[in-house]
């Protein structure tokens, strides 16, 4: 039968957003229905919007989730209606050459819906990120819901779908963070203050928030930064040094993805000290000219942190337990709660840097 809801579609390119009329299908053999309660508003939505992902348009935006399941289709056992949960991209096959080695936080061939939702008139939609969940319902594989305390409210849960995990994973997961540690991050928005506040959840004594403006500086010391350090005004490098007694850092997060920020990264580290590099670069960004002896004489490691390597099944409802019990601050991401109608003044905000996240409340 069907259902027909309002969701936000991104028509063509650079186009401002609409809030149309979605058509959204019953759900299939290991698909979900999932009434969506909260979707943060990601700056990878605006990357779909602007056709930095693909060409697939028209795009239904929206991907950093979290609601209750309404039904499932045939075959799904893990889930039943009433469920609260997390939407993820990451819905592992189990199957794949990465499952098989024990490492499904890096598989390659993850699961989404294999029916499509529409426009009114029957064109067929592009679901970000494999979600679509700027939308009342969205229809997902069942893999990408992942169960978790609902005692947690659904403006925060949603943003570990993406995110939130991202940066707290490529402290917890990818960077292997522990207590006594000393880590710098560059960029310090909602990714970089996760890592930020995964640095402190780890136990690290000394975390240095980089930013080139004085608010998200404010915003990485509310997140456990120990020092702050402004790149307009001095040298990422030295400064880094000066606060980890002439060494460099354990582990340096580069949550912005320019060669500049990297090569600062690369050379802020300590010997044998390790970059985490969860910024995503656009397709034309090269790795800055380095001498390869640096690479060799310096040891340590050089990492990309997909997704935070996270496991949603094993994560989010770990994550979730630490915000219930005080120990993770999740709701300091909340810069807003807003409506579908709010995406597109959402966008203009986030390029300004006025807010980390922006949240979809719906009804």
């Amino acid at each position: 039968m069907g259902h027909e809801v309002r969701g936000v579609v991104a028509p063509s390119k650079g186009a401002p957003v609409t809030v149309t009329t979605v058509q959204v299908p019953d759900p299939g053999p290991g698909e979900a229905l999932v009434a969506v309660q909260a979707c943060g508003v990601c700056r990878t939505d605006l990357h779909y919007r602007e056709g930095g992902i693909n060409n697939e348009f028209p795009f239904l935006l929206g991907h950093e989730a979290a609601g209750v399941v309404e039904a499932v289709g045939a075959g799904v056992e893990t889930l039943a209606p009433g469920d609260f949960v997390i939407l993820n991209w990451r819905a592992v096959c189990g199957h794949c050459r990465a499952c098989r080695r024990g490492k499904p936080w890096y598989c390659f061939a993850t699961h989404n819906a294999t029916q499509s939702m529409r426009l009114a008139d029957g064109t067929a939609l592009s679901p970000a990120l494999g979600i679509g969940a700027f939308t009342e319902k969205t229809l997902v594989h069942s893999g990408q819901c992942t169960k978790v305390n609902p005692a947690i409210a659904p403006e925060i849960a949603g943003l570990l779908g993406c995110g939130v995990m991202a940066g707290l994973g490529a402290a917890l997961n990818t960077g292997g963070i522990i207590r006594g540690d000393s880590v710098a991050v560059i960029g310090c928005g909602g990714v970089g203050d996760a890592a930020i506040a995964g640095a402190r959840l780890a136990g690290a004594t000394t975390i240095i928030g980089i930013d080139v403006e004085e608010r998200k500086l404010r915003w990485a010391s509310d997140f456990g930064a120990t020092h702050t350090v402004n790149a307009r005004e001095c040298d990422v490098v030295a400064a880094v040094q000066a606060y980890t007694g002439g060494f460099g850092a354990d582990v340096v997060i580069d949550a912005v993805g320019r060669p500049e920020t990297w090569r600062q990264a690369f050379f802020a580290r300590d010997l044998a000290g390790t970059v985490v590099l969860v910024g995503v670069p656009t397709p034309e960004l090269m790795v800055p000219d380095i001498p390869l002896l640096e690479f060799f004489s310096r040891g340590g490691a050089l990492k990309s942190s997909w997704y935070g390597d996270c496991l949603p099944e094993r994560d989010f409802p770990m994550l979730v337990e630490l915000h219930l019990q005080g120990r993770l601050p999740l709701e300091k991401f909340v810069s807003e709660t807003i409506t579908l109608e709010d995406v597109e003044t959402a966008f203009e905000k986030m390029q300004r840097g006025e807010v980390l996240r922006s949240v979809v409340l719906l009804p």
